[in-house]
């Protein structure tokens, strides 16, 4: 593992990963409150606040077909009002950035893919992490340059169709000692068919290392997130990158190997209906002063000027 501390890396390798709740013995009192995990909701249950809406095709904030919807506590990719998807990617993006923290959530498929999506497309969804802000996207961008955690429904079919795996758009991954610049890897999850729902989760550290949980089980990990790779492929020419929407190529390319340190998070909407709900985060940075009020034993960064004494 690369720049880890020695508290995340004493976490990992005792494979204490859904909690983050192992705790340094020199600093440890007698106050439970410094164990206990202070998850926030990143969505109310009832709207969209706190979230910046990009459609392809569309400016920020701009609900496109009423693509996202908000019914029974859970935030709904719908189609309902699309005769076709034509190319409505579409993505809704938390509007504080992170760098190192947890996020958990359950999602589910259902019913059938939009007409005119992409065969890949069917039951096929995701969430991006360390993502470039909804402002900053062009105004055709498919994709926002980021990490994506790939949600994948199986297709009842009897083959396996892994979840909780890796695509890259516009960057890359170090795996073991060498960057992978494939666009988009597999993970080690079962297969999860039909519309039930599934819980994934993401321990995300900075520009170290991004582990995937699905339903309790690392399924995937990786190191040094970074800009690169072409957009899809590393080889792509101009025209590849025009065929996303993105037309300053360059900007991206001269940054090739800048690590991805924090970023925004977002849902992806692209043909198939998909529902979120309990959507948590664990900030991982905070007070590690532990004097202070407001000390936790599970934060990785110290943020000292946090402290509250």
């Amino acid at each position: 593992m690369k720049n880890l501390s020695s508290l995340a890396s004493f976490c990992i390798l005792a494979g204490l990963l859904l909690t983050f709740s192992c705790t340094n013995t020199d600093q440890a009192q007698s106050d439970p409150n410094q164990d206990q995990e202070e998850w926030q909701s990143l969505f109310n249950g009832k709207d969209l606040t706190g979230w910046d809406i990009k459609m392809a095709g569309y400016p920020v904030g701009e609900n496109f077909r009423n693509t996202w919807r908000v019914q029974d506590s859970m935030i709904r990719v719908s189609y309902d009002d699309y005769e076709q998807f034509d190319e409505a990617y579409g993505h809704m993006y938390y509007q504080v950035p992170y760098s190192y923290y947890k996020i958990r959530f359950d999602y589910r498929f259902t019913g059938e893919q939009t007409p005119g999506g992409a065969t890949w497309n069917v039951r096929n969804s995701g969430i991006m992490v360390h993502s470039q802000s909804a402002a900053s996207n062009e105004i055709g961008q498919h994709f926002p340059v980021s990490i994506e955690l790939q949600l994948l429904g199986g297709l009842s079919n009897g083959k396996e169709r892994t979840t909780g795996n890796l695509c890259s758009p516009g960057t890359a991954v170090v795996m073991g000692d060498t960057i992978n610049y494939r666009h988009c890897i597999s993970s080690s999850s079962e297969t999860y068919n039909g519309d039930q729902w599934v819980h994934a989760e993401m321990i995300v550290l900075g520009d170290s290392t991004i582990i995937h949980l699905i339903e309790g089980d690392t399924v995937l990990q990786y190191d040094q997130p970074q800009i690169g790779g072409g957009f899809t492929n590393i080889n792509q020419t101009r025209e590849h990158w025009e065929g996303f929407g993105i037309t300053k190529m360059d900007d991206w390319v001269a940054q090739a190997g800048t690590l991805l340190g924090e970023g925004y998070i977002a849902l992806q909407a692209e043909s198939h209906p998909i529902d979120f709900k309990n959507i948590e985060l664990l900030d991982l940075v905070g007070c590690k002063d532990p004097k202070a009020k407001n000390y936790k034993s599970y934060f990785v960064k110290a943020d000292n000027s946090k402290c509250q004494y």
